[in-house]
């Protein structure tokens, strides 16, 4: 009852409510996020182009859409009459823009609504906006311009088609920035329909046209609200004679007085204008209807004469001191019931006695339920909830039933406005109730602390556990878990926990909501790769990248909200909802039995190379897919290089031997991706080779040996001919020092032991008309200088031989002659009767002729250890 309302909210019929662009008659009806815009046919696909916020103008449903307040009648004439002059006036030398400012409470947004309202009935208000801490969009300038340039298009028609060919000839308009947004949108169009015939008789007749803003402190974005009148001011200062006048309201905070106290604006300080006659007015009229409809009051006056009398309401006013919000949550703290049973002529001395300010009456009311059960739990709800929220949301949201919440909130409505049903939100009488409550030196013992937002955010996971999803409290949480996790990362260390109650940390928060999917069979593999992959995947893409239905993603995806963001359809990407969730899973010492291996990059590295296979082995070349065969080996290779940097040398091998275990089913092409991943490390990763380089070449043959026998009995010949451009990479092969590898006896004689393996397995798997063509097509393979004689390419007579520089364009059979060469040498100088002896290869591969081709080289001698030194013991694969 701020400054009682003079106009009825906006009647609300419910036409087709499924169905959008609906013509009747003259009018479309449009429907965006659920809210209705009747338009003309002109405006109609702008509104659903543009997206604008449906409750932002001064038509709002303020019951719904804060703040409710209005001009009571007969005051604030003096500052209307004020503002209506000044933007009535077509003098050249005229301020575009009329700053009015003051403290809270003291009527901005009311006046803001009666101007509107009267430009309107003028038909000279082009747009109004309406800020509101804590309201979405209402509260950032994300949809600003575009919200303008709808309400622009409405009021100008003329202007329409300007701002449309503004989108048109501008793709990424709508993503650019505010100051963009608004040259494009609100300010070209409007000076352009400016000069049509209409608008000129408008303007020479009645005055210009007239944009309100209000409560542009209640904006968070404090740069974007800089960079917006920084922009108008220079637009207003080019084109001095456009015909639009701006009226901002808003309380004095630094990056707008910074920004407004210049030359080109006309400053209005509210206080000059807080006339005591106002006041005086709206508490007589306030007194009167109370006095006929309160029973109480009215016996009272019968046995003691009129109530309040003179004295006190006149000390009453001189205590409000100007401030509408006080005087109307002073006047529903004396009038409203309360539990103590006390009368309204018990609690007006109180009144009087109270110190000037709003404080002390919020710490007066507070104090009313401070007693109750959950007052504190519902009071904090009420002031770090990112939107208001019906009585039996709050309910829902803090576990708690809905007579609970309406017993607290019953003694509290002098500042918190209860609504007459359950749908409708609980809103705070003015937003200095939530800076009051948040205000530790102000609030006392009616302090909620910012940590508060864990435990809002430890209820908003609580409504993810399969119970209807259309609640509000359920809606709530799906959009602001993620904000309350933001707000709460913010703090300082000292202030993050551990708290009173639980979850004390945010760690124990993650613990709790990931602990309810632990026990699904397939939770760590959905988890790690949510948290490694290079770009988040949808449902369908981890379906496929792990192999499992996607029914069996999606049910363990449901368990993981809110922690995890699962959009509607299969298609669009799963995202962690707060980076706080990845630092979590990715540090030991926080997560515990959910951390995230850094060697899981193995297996999607893996995953990725054997989607490409299959493509590869069942496709051609003219495959629609193969755009995503690319992107795969893309996938693997950088999985594969955060593998490696990310765990020691050792490991990776044990890691590797792991991978081959799998069962043949779920892994079926391990050997394959251990071979040709161990050969690119060895021979192209210039920053991260191998210090073991023999141990590397050994599991490399194993392999190989192994994939031939076990993974390749479908397309033998067609995999040995697979170029590694269609597997991996066409990288360069690495130019460098190799070697040296100190080969041992009984490492050389595994070595020629796995290679009589693999020459076992390709008889065994292709055709002799196969087996001929490769030897006729060794010099393919393998480049050698002129002189040398193919067939004995693999014989250690040969030192140096020619490959292709890339890599890419070798085969698997190109580097299997390759491996057996180097084995060759190591066979060769051999001593089988010297347990000590090392054979010892220095590997050399340099480019030649402008790297149209590469040698590599040997340097190879025998040396007599002086002691048997530990080398690693080689386990040869026992596949025949």
């Amino acid at each position: 009852m701020a400054e009682s309302q003079i106009a009825e909210s906006p009647v609300h019929i419910e036409v087709l409510p499924n169905a959008s662009g609906i013509q009747i008659g003259e009018q479309k009806y449009y429907f965006v996020s659920g809210n209705q815009y009747v338009s003309s046919k002109e405006q109609g696909p702008l509104i659903q182009l543009l997206q604008p916020i449906p409750d932002a103008s001064h038509t709002r449903d303020r019951e719904i859409s804060p703040p409710n307040s209005a001009c009571f009648p007969g005051t604030r004439t003096d500052v209307i009459r004020t503002i209506v002059a000044w933007a009535d006036s077509t003098l050249l030398w005229n301020t575009h823009v009329l700053w009015l400012y003051g403290f809270v409470g003291c009527g901005k947004s009311a006046i803001a609504l009666a101007i509107a309202l009267k430009f309107e009935r003028r038909n000279r208000l082009v747009a109004s906006f309406f800020f509101f801490r804590n309201t979405g969009d209402r509260s950032r300038m994300t949809k600003f311009a575009v919200t303008l340039a709808c309400q622009l298009a409405a009021a100008i028609p003329e202007a329409a088609p300007f701002i449309k060919k503004a989108v048109a000839e501008e793709p990424g308009l709508l993503g650019s920035s505010l100051v963009a947004q608004l040259r494009r949108l609100v300010y070209e169009p409007f000076k352009a329909a400016a000069k049509r015939a209409r608008l000129l008789k408008t303007f020479l007749l009645k005055g210009p046209f007239l944009i309100v803003i209000d409560g542009l402190d209640e904006c968070e974005d404090r740069k974007d609200v800089e960079a917006f009148i920084d922009d108008m001011l220079d637009f207003f200062k080019k084109n001095p004679l456009i015909p639009l006048r701006f009226l901002i309201t808003s309380r004095v905070e630094q990056h707008i007085s910074g920004h407004l106290k210049n030359d080109q604006v006309r400053l209005e300080n509210l206080v000059n204008h807080c006339s005591r006659k106002d006041i005086d007015t709206f508490m007589d009229t306030c007194f009167e209807e109370e006095k006929k409809r309160n029973p109480v009051i009215g016996a009272y006056i019968q046995e003691h004469g009129d109530w309040p009398v003179k004295k006190d309401k006149d000390k009453l006013v001189d205590h409000i001191d100007g401030s509408f919000i006080f005087a109307s949550a002073l006047f529903e703290y004396i009038v409203d019931p309360t539990v103590d049973q006390s009368t309204p002529m018990d609690r007006l001395p109180d009144a009087l006695n109270m110190n000037p300010g709003l404080d002390t009456l919020y710490a007066q009311t507070l104090s009313r339920s401070q007693h109750l059960p959950h007052f504190s739990d519902v009071i904090s709800a009420l002031a770090l909830t990112f939107e208001p929220l019906p009585i039996i949301g709050i309910a829902e949201l803090l576990g708690i039933q809905s007579f609970e919440v309406v017993r607290v909130l019953v003694n509290l409505q002098a500042i918190i406005h209860i609504p007459g049903t359950d749908d409708l939100p609980v809103t705070m009488c003015h937003t200095s109730l939530r800076d009051f409550l948040t205000t530790e030196s102000r609030s006392g013992s009616s302090f909620t602390p910012p940590s508060h937002h864990l435990y809002l955010s430890y209820r908003c996971s609580t409504l993810h556990d399969g119970r209807r999803l259309d609640t509000a409290a359920t809606l709530y949480s799906i959009r602001h878990f993620a904000k309350h996790i933001e707000q709460f990362t913010r703090l300082p260390p000292t202030a993050q926990g551990p708290l009173p109650r639980a979850p004390q940390t945010l760690d124990a928060l993650y613990t709790h909501i990931l602990a309810k999917s632990q026990s699904h069979p397939h939770f760590s593999d959905i988890i790690s790769t949510i948290v490694l992959v290079i770009e988040p995947l949808p449902v369908a893409g981890i379906s496929k990248v792990l192999g499992i239905e996607t029914l069996e993603v999606v049910g363990v995806l449901a368990t993981l909200r809110p922690v995890i963001d699962v959009p509607e359809g299969v298609d669009s990407p799963v995202t962690i909802c707060h980076s706080s969730v990845h630092q979590f899973l990715t540090t030991e010492g926080r997560s515990g039995r959910f951390f995230v291996l850094p060697s899981y990059h193995l297996k999607l590295s893996y995953h990725y190379f054997s989607l490409n296979l299959e493509h590869l082995l069942s496709h051609t070349l003219l495959s629609p897919t193969i755009i995503r065969s690319s992107e795969w080996r893309v996938q693997s290779r950088w999985h594969w290089r955060e593998f490696v940097e990310a765990i020691s040398e050792p490991s990776i091998y044990d890691e590797l031997g792991q991978l081959t275990n799998l069962a043949p089913k779920t892994s079926p092409y391990p050997h394959i991706f251990s071979f040709t991943r161990l050969f690119f490390w060895v021979f192209q990763d210039p920053d991260f080779k191998p210090q073991q380089t023999l141990r590397a070449l050994i599991k490399c043959l194993e392999s190989l040996a192994s994939a031939l026998a076990l993974e390749c009995d479908h397309a033998p010949e067609k995999w040995l001919q697979q170029p590694f451009y269609e597997l991996i990479t066409n990288g360069l092969v690495k130019t460098s020092f190799v070697g040296p590898l100190e080969i041992h006896r009984d490492q050389a004689m595994a070595l020629q032991h796995i290679v009589h393996r693999v020459e076992a397995a390709i008889r065994a798997k292709v055709s002799c008309a196969f087996l001929m063509r490769l030897i006729s097509l060794r010099k393919f393979y393998m480049m050698q200088r002129p002189g040398d004689v193919s067939e004995h390419s693999s014989d250690s007579s040969v030192n140096e031989i020619y490959m292709q520089p890339r890599l890419g364009d070798w085969t698997v059979m190109s580097a299997y002659f390759l491996l057996k060469w180097i084995v060759s040498h190591a066979q060769t100088g051999m001593n089988p009767a010297g347990p000590g002896v090392t054979r010892v290869l220095s590997l050399d591969i340099t480019p030649k002729g402008n790297f149209s081709h590469i040698t590599i080289s040997t340097q190879p001698h025998t040396q007599p250890s002086a002691t048997q030194p530990d080398r690693p013991h080689v386990e040869v694969d026992s596949v025949q």
